[in-house]
């Protein structure tokens, strides 16, 4: 089913709010599921979570009057098992991004092609809707970057960039999750804190982000 009435602004839905925790030597997670209708009709899923989330996720698109086969972007903010289980639903998709590799079927897309740590991936025809690399977490991290939102401001999608919101405070939580470039993840964090209101996290809800908050991680990433 197409979005016949694109809103005014781009909306951010997160459709399901993902979760970590530590049981005994072992972690139980699963990723927090975001759904953007942009304004000019294009429907983009970030993170899929995992391969038995089937049935949830088409439900949770039914809930938003869309099926599989409305969606026509799939972003996975980078390439663990529990943010692109469910890619497999999404065959009428134009594009996949898991991390900066794009592809559809078996033809392997140029995107991300320059290799320049800001070039960036317009998935609207309004250029409001970017993908912008952010490596830390994994080395081939991107994040979602939605201006013009319902919410009057900017919303940075990031995966695992920010596990949850506590780990501004906390960063033993995002660094527990696993970092494969703690430093370069602190850049980033604070690059995507300075242009964002909004972050949807990894395994979190999504959270306002303040002043305070934008200074302790310019802090974190300057070494300070």
């Amino acid at each position: 089913m197409a979005f016949e009435d694109p809103a005014p602004r781009n909306q951010v839905v997160v459709l399901h709010t993902g979760y970590s925790r530590e049981e005994g030597t072992a972690m139980r997670a699963n990723c927090t599921c975001t759904l953007v209708r942009c304004r000019d009709g294009t429907n983009i899923l970030v993170d899929t979570m995992t391969a038995w989330d089937g049935e949830l996720l088409r439900s949770l698109l039914s809930d938003q009057g869309l099926g599989v086969g409305d969606i026509h972007v799939v972003v996975c903010t980078h390439g663990h098992s529990d943010h692109i289980g469910c890619n497999y639903l999404f065959q009428e998709a134009r594009m996949h991004l898991v991390g900066a590799c794009a592809s559809h079927r078996d033809l392997y897309m140029d995107h991300f092609g320059s290799e320049q740590e800001d070039e960036l991936l317009a998935l609207d025809s309004n250029g409001e809707v970017v993908v912008q690399r952010t490596p830390g977490h994994t080395l081939s991290c991107v994040s979602v970057v939605v201006k013009n939102s319902q919410l009057a401001g900017t919303v940075g999608i990031t995966g695992d960039l920010f596990e949850r919101r506590e780990d501004v405070d906390d960063e033993s939580i995002w660094k527990g999750a696993g970092s494969e470039d703690e430093k370069r993840q602190r850049v980033e964090r604070s690059k995507i804190a300075q242009i964002c209101d909004f972050i949807v996290p990894g395994h979190g809800p999504l959270f306002l982000l303040t002043t305070e908050m934008r200074s302790k991680l310019k802090k974190d990433a300057l070494g300070t």
